[in-house]
């Protein structure tokens, strides 16, 4: 099997109660970190047999050893401190917060393996599908701070290499481990689909119409001498912490240079009218896979089979049936919070999304 799959899946799962009460007992000195891995191991031991029932063709590890979906990268380069970021997290009626970005306040360096040791362990378990490793993508280590992110380089080009290098020695362990399926998670690109957004780049010092052409070039830097049979995918996000979101707009404005990253598919968001019309997949090269993101993550509120059947054909229109999968639009807890559903919804939802694509493609 080849990925993507018809079936997807973006990543993370919400975690369970057990997993969350050894989090606070290790952070609270009272278990230590030999029992809180034990406890790590046996979650994701459960969360692949989750995945495992429902036919999922990919498999996760749940990204349950991270606080959250750009931790992992984080925690294993020395170099990053945080700052208070600029954008606000939102849902329909409030601003929920302020996130904290990462920034390079010394040189970049890979104090530790990233994803390379949750994968060992993942392939160890996984006994049905392809096991799959996420993992926060360069171009979010700039983005949220623009000019702010990179305190201890003199221009962002040298942060910039030193990133694509800690990217291409990391996938290069992935694949002395046998991974053939690696996704970057970027909230970049779509966040740029934003023209308030876009506003604030400028106020940054930053110009929003050159930034995704750079921030794909960068992606492509950091995949440079890319292991033959991994398949790479990258998931575009415009936000995801307990169910609120940071932008919103079409995908007109990035999509040309988004898709001339270097990766072989492409998760795209296409949960609500926040993420406007299917036109931008007009500019998909050939060969390409784009991953239709329908069903959210955001609420347990079920779609109907119908009408996701029914966006599937009008993507269709601007892109092949066979270059298109069906997926969530996100992950169930980007953020060990995790988002306003319950297990068995995020189970219901799954199952919804296997269905309809057995229905669309008659396969998995």
């Amino acid at each position: 099997m080849t990925p993507p799959f018809r079936v997807e899946h973006v990543g993370s799962f919400v975690r369970p109660e057990a997993l969350l009460n050894a989090a606070r007992a290790r952070k609270a000195g009272q278990i230590d970190e030999a029992e809180f891995r034990s406890v790590q191991d046996a979650a994701i031991h459960d969360i692949v047999r989750f995945q495992e029932s429902l036919g999922l063709p990919s498999v996760t590890d749940g990204e349950f050893r991270r606080r959250s979906w750009s931790a992992g990268f984080i925690d294993a380069v020395d170099g990053f401190g945080l700052r208070d970021g600029t954008l606000s997290f939102r849902d329909e009626t409030k601003v929920i917060g302020i996130a904290a970005s990462p920034y390079a306040k010394a040189p970049l360096k890979r104090r530790r393996r990233i994803v390379a040791d949750d994968y060992r362990f993942l392939k160890s378990v996984v006994k049905k599908g392809v096991p799959k490793v996420t993992i926060a993508a360069p171009d979010v280590m700039h983005y949220f701070l623009g000019p702010k992110a990179f305190d201890a380089y003199p221009e962002r080009e040298a942060f910039f290499a030193d990133l694509a290098q800690i990217y291409r020695d990391e996938i290069s362990e992935l694949a002395a481990e046998g991974c053939t399926y690696l996704q970057l998670d970027d909230t970049a690109f779509a966040y740029l689909c934003d023209p308030k957004i876009r506003e604030a780049c400028r106020k940054n010092g930053d110009d929003p119409e050159k930034l995704p052409r750079i921030y794909a070039q960068t992606i492509n830097r950091a995949l440079e001498g890319r292991p033959a049979g991994m398949t790479i995918t990258m998931h575009t996000c415009r936000g995801n912490f307990k169910s609120a979101w940071v932008a919103q707009g079409g995908y007109e404005s990035v999509a040309e240079a988004m898709f001339s990253a270097a990766v072989d598919a492409f998760f795209m968001e296409f949960d609500s009218a926040r993420a406007g019309t299917f036109e931008p997949l007009r500019a998909l090269p050939k060969g390409k896979t784009v991953v239709l993101g329908l069903v959210t993550t955001k609420t347990g509120e079920m779609e109907s089979r119908d009408e996701l059947k029914k966006r599937i054909d009008e993507a269709a229109k601007f892109v092949p049936l066979e270059n298109l999968c069906l997926s969530p639009q996100c992950g169930f807890s980007s953020t060990h919070h995790g988002n306003a559903l319950t297990m068995d919804e995020q189970w219901r939802k799954l199952e919804l999304v296997v269905g309809v694509a057995q229905d669309v493609w008659g396969s998995k």
